[in-house]
């Protein structure tokens, strides 16, 4: 007698890399499963871990995937984004005009810097000048920009480093938001604009308003202030009142050099959002593989939960259709 075949639901599994998705169904013989039989049982206690694993098979390879960024201009003008290095990035400069995003891909492994750059005038060649934040003449960053500088930095591995850092200056409210990550993943920057509050002999001012704060050791350049010669160690160079002020506004960026334990965070197999001119407590979601993922940790439980039934729900009508 010729075996029954039944096609079990299939499970279709998106991934990073190509191929982008994979369809698997499985499928048993009817006489294979007799009703009540101890290999029905056998069967019937395997395919739910089976499902299981066929979801889960690719969360280990993940941290060895890119790494997808999002950057997002919630500013009220124009910015230009640049990136050091920024082979990934849409060669190292763009411009964003206020609501708009773009997304980029980096490798494991990528280490550099974002920063935006404000009051550009660039010609169709893509040469020109920032008030703040430049590299140069190009709109496309081969070096780091000018001081002073809001910077957002990163170390891609199976553990990703990232912070906030006003060492060199303030120009622009800056947030880093892991999404769908694991571990601490905490919100790196600030919660307030530092120029308008900033210091009048730290302020860089152009057209009769402050667009910069430079920082206390690129105004005064002291050892007190630059962290260096007896300075130089944690014990020694304290939080001044200059940093402090910094500090005030972006409560989870560098202040100083060792301002590290509020400072630098880490996360895995993340992806990650910087969004100019918003604030820690701002959730960001970021549409990619083929499913909406969020920085509010709560909305991405409910998603992993989701998944979670819907393999669940699978299982069970794999057992209902294999009798």
């Amino acid at each position: 007698m010729q075996a029954k075949t039944r096609f079990l639901p299939c499970l279709l599994l998106w991934r990073r890399e190509p191929p982008y998705h994979v369809s698997i169904c499985l499928s048993f013989s009817s006489m294979s499963l007799n009703k009540g039989t101890a290999m029905e049982k056998e069967k019937r206690a395997l395919l739910p871990p089976l499902l299981l694993c066929f979801l889960l098979s690719g969360v280990a390879r993940r941290a060895e995937s890119a790494r997808v960024f999002t950057i997002i201009n919630q500013c009220k003008t124009v910015i230009w984004p640049a990136v050091t290095p920024g082979e990934n990035f849409g060669g190292g400069g763009f411009a964003l005009r206020p609501g708009q995003s773009m997304m980029f891909t980096a490798p494991v492994g990528w280490s550099g810097r974002i920063w935006g750059r404000t009051d550009c005038n660039f010609d169709a060649g893509g040469n020109g000048s920032c008030a703040t934040g430049s590299c140069g003449s190009a709109l496309k960053c081969g070096s780091s920009g000018a001081t002073p500088a809001s910077l957002a930095e990163f170390t891609l591995a199976s553990v990703d480093y990232y912070d906030v850092s006003l060492v060199d200056g303030f120009n622009l409210p800056m947030v880093i938001k892991p999404v769908n990550g694991q571990g601490n993943c905490s919100a790196a920057g600030c919660d307030g604009d530092l120029r308008l509050s900033c210091p009048s002999e730290l302020a860089v001012k152009a057209n009769g308003r402050t667009v910069a704060c430079r920082s206390a050791c690129d105004v005064f350049d002291t050892d007190q202030y630059c962290c260096r010669g007896l300075f130089g160690n944690p014990a020694k160079c304290q939080p001044t009142f200059y940093s402090k002020k910094f500090k005030a506004a972006c409560p989870t960026a560098y202040s100083y050099a060792y301002d590290d334990p509020t400072s630098i965070f880490t996360c895995s197999n993340a992806d990650y959002v910087i969004t100019f001119c918003s604030n820690r407590k701002q959730s960001v979601c970021s549409y990619h593989n083929n499913q909406l993922a969020c920085s509010d940790s709560s909305r991405s439980l409910a998603i992993s939960m989701s998944r979670l039934m819907l393999v669940l729900l699978l299982s069970f009508l794999a057992l209902q259709f294999s009798v």
